[in-house]
């Protein structure tokens, strides 16, 4: 089977999910890019925006990122760009819950795609892709680890980012200047 057709088999188990639709409302966020991405963005759950569209990273959130992006000389057609929690949450932040059950909707398309790096932009990815806690204010701007031939990168998630300019703008680009040395 190809990439194509197992990543809409996995859209159409999302789609069809009742615990992925629990709690939450709007369109599924499935994920969008080149499936043949050598770099995968992972965020952390559907905004208003994104779940009234389908597509990742739309709103506000989605322009920094993908002005980030672009900024580092990647295109947004060559990478892939999802998140754990495929729904927009009803009461803001994914639970635990939420998140470990996207987990397993997640690794799928991770093999499929099979990058060489994967960004995780704030705690909910970190926890959503590495199954474990992370302090991110602490941990972010490095390769927090390595499985299965592919390397973590872990960054601030973008919302963090607009919502306090003053405490992590900087670090933000900091973060993405050592990602542009990474991928170069």
């Amino acid at each position: 089977m190809n990439k194509e057709k197992q990543m809409s088999q996995i859209a159409g188990e999302i789609g069809n999910c009742k615990i992925c639709r629990t709690g939450k409302s709007g369109k599924a966020v499935v994920g969008e890019g080149s499936l043949d991405a050598e770099v995968v963005f992972i965020g952390e759950a559907p905004g208003k925006t994104e779940a009234e569209t389908g597509r990742p990273f739309v709103g506000r959130s989605g322009k920094l990122l993908r002005s980030m992006i672009v900024g580092i000389g990647l295109k947004e057609s060559d990478v892939y760009i999802t998140s754990p929690v495929k729904y927009l949450p009803d009461r803001g932040t994914p639970s635990s819950a939420d998140i470990a059950h996207g987990r397993m909707h997640l690794m799928k398309q991770l093999v499929i795609i099979s990058p060489k790096l994967v960004v995780l932009l704030g705690r909910v990815a970190a926890e959503g892709a590495l199954e474990k806690k992370v302090f991110v204010v602490k941990e972010h701007g490095r390769i927090i680890e390595e499985k299965d031939g592919i390397r973590y990168f872990l960054t601030l998630h973008p919302a963090a980012v607009l919502r306090f300019p003053n405490k992590y703008k900087k670090e933000f680009e900091k973060d993405f200047r050592k990602l542009k040395a990474l991928i170069n």
